[in-house]
């Protein structure tokens, strides 16, 4: 039997880990929350909470309602995506695998029991103590690396740099209120340009580039909150493609879920 792989969260990242495990033949499931707030909504399964379904590179995600719902997308070769802000299908879905990729900089209430093997993305979670493993997210020499004991790099509050720029590709809300995008993933802006409104207060651009993710319309947001990502390397490719990070931490995921498979008697 294929190993069974809950994934708490479904934004890009996550979305990344799940794509490379479908593909290896592993029964992908992955959770979020009613309203998800993935920014690069073209390459995150969240999307499917909104539209019902979502492919990312030949691969498709379903919202589902049931474990009935997410054993009838597996048998489509479909990716089930539930809403389960607390992941509480895991009590019966039993996976023999449970990712935290919810990238909250923080843990949420995973724990080592939770499955046959644990694996946390990011920050905020001790290998060894909260899960088996913590792959590295943070850009660099360590993306990727999957940890056995010990913590991920902390966040730095930085983002990280894409085509030379870090801080000026991202979008902020300029105040409290409900956001509406006057532009679409892939749409090419210029430096200055109105992209999205929070209250009828304009989201300028502050390079040129391509629009690489923004978020869903008529969220709720925060003053200073990420609500849009520019890219100034202007590949259009990208913005539906998955990235180059998402890829090297699934590959981490994947080298972790296959050592301990190695230490573990995991039953079918």
């Amino acid at each position: 039997m294929p190993l069974k792989v809950l994934i708490k969260g479904a934004g890009d990242l996550a979305t990344g880990v799940a794509y490379r495990l479908h593909r290896v033949g592993m029964l992908v499931a992955m959770t979020e929350i009613p309203r998800p707030t993935a920014i690069r909504r073209a390459v995150a399964f969240a999307q499917a909470v909104y539209s019902g379904s979502h492919t990312v590179e030949g691969v498709t995600a379903r919202r589902v309602e049931s474990i009935e719902g997410i054993v009838q997308a597996w048998e489509r070769e479909e990716i089930p995506v539930i809403v389960d802000p607390e992941a509480r299908v895991r009590e019966s879905l039993k996976p023999h695998v449970l990712v935290d990729a919810i990238m909250a900089k923080r843990n949420t209430g995973t724990t080592i029991n939770d499955a046959h093997i644990v694996i946390a993305l990011g920050p905020g979670f001790t290998a060894g103590v909260d899960c088996h493993a913590v792959v590295e997210t943070n850009r660099g020499h360590y993306l990727g690396r999957a940890i056995l004991e010990g913590q991920a790099q902390p966040n730095t509050g930085i983002p990280g740099d894409v085509g030379g720029e870090s801080e000026r590709r991202v979008l902020r809300a300029p105040a409290d209120g409900i956001f509406h995008p006057l532009k679409e993933i892939g749409d090419f802006v210029e430096e200055g340009e109105t992209v999205a409104e929070v209250n009828g207060i304009p989201v300028k651009a502050r390079l040129r580039g391509v629009l690489r993710g923004i978020l869903y319309p008529g969220l709720e947001v925060r003053q200073g909150m990420k609500v849009g990502d520019v890219d100034p390397r202007g590949v259009r490719e990208y913005c539906f493609t998955i990235s180059d990070k998402s890829l090297a931490i699934a590959g981490g995921v994947l080298e972790a879920i296959l050592y301990f498979k190695r230490l573990f008697s995991i039953p079918d």
